[in-house]
């Protein structure tokens, strides 16, 4: 695990966004293509302003990246909550991504057809065994959650499926997301996080008991790749 801090948001998003392009330029080094993951929420659309401008829309080469999402609202893809419409709205319209390498969630199907559909994907991409994506962008709630891996829910234990969909009781909503055993065959994974209200939770995932019921997040432990955190000084406040 490796930690990079930051004084505040916005210099978290200007170091992960030099830090993913490096990782791609990198990466694609010594392979045809890269796979990456993005998640919803509001630090990644800085992240993603950063990467649709200079320098970095003409320094990363889009039209070797395949795109994917961490998880949905079962929501239309033209409402403002949708996961995918915000990454469209401020990253993918913006650089020259081949459309057929841009796989979303399809929230026109129902919730578990979506999932089954999305799984069919990704197992089109990756075997059975061996690495996954190269890299997964994650947040963490205030509550200790990533992906849609929500405390006190079944999805927490999921071993066997690459992507489940379940009812989001207190959000009123179906939920879409990976599971924790297809994620921790990422090559690389980094959280994006920030503020103070999320300080004592992070305290609890890095450096707390080990209590993935109360704290998802620290399912994320990748088997044989990295875990980086990307964190601003209020996130990080009460850390050792």
């Amino acid at each position: 695990m490796e930690l990079h801090l930051s004084q505040n948001a916005d210099e978290l998003s200007a170091s992960a966004a030099k830090w993913i392009a490096e990782c791609i330029s990198a990466t694609l080094q010594t392979q045809d293509r890269f796979t990456i993951v993005l998640s919803g929420g509001s630090t990644p659309k800085k992240l993603h302003t950063l990467l649709a401008a200079s320098p970095y829309k003409e320094q990363i080469d889009w039209s070797r990246l395949h795109i994917f999402w961490g998880d949905e609202r079962a929501v239309p893809f033209d409402d403002v909550r949708n996961n995918a419409r915000m990454a469209f709205d401020t990253l993918i319209e913006h650089v020259p991504i081949p459309r057929n390498q841009v796989h979303v969630m399809d929230t026109k199907l129902d919730p578990e057809s979506a999932a089954s559909e999305y799984e069919r994907i990704l197992r089109r991409y990756f075997d059975e065994t061996g690495p996954s994506f190269d890299l997964v962008l994650l947040g963490m709630g205030d509550d200790g959650h990533t992906l849609s891996l929500f405390p006190g829910k079944p999805i927490v234990h999921e071993e066997r499926k690459w992507v489940a969909a379940y009812y989001l009781r207190e959000q009123n909503m179906f939920r879409i997301t990976l599971t924790a055993p297809i994620t921790n065959r990422s090559r690389k994974i980094a959280f994006l996080v920030s503020g103070a209200g999320k300080a004592h939770t992070l305290k609890q995932v890095l450096e707390g008991d080990y209590r993935p019921d109360t704290y998802p997040s620290q399912l994320i432990k990748p088997e044989d790749g990295e875990v980086h955190w990307f964190l601003d000084k209020e996130a990080a406040a009460l850390l050792h």
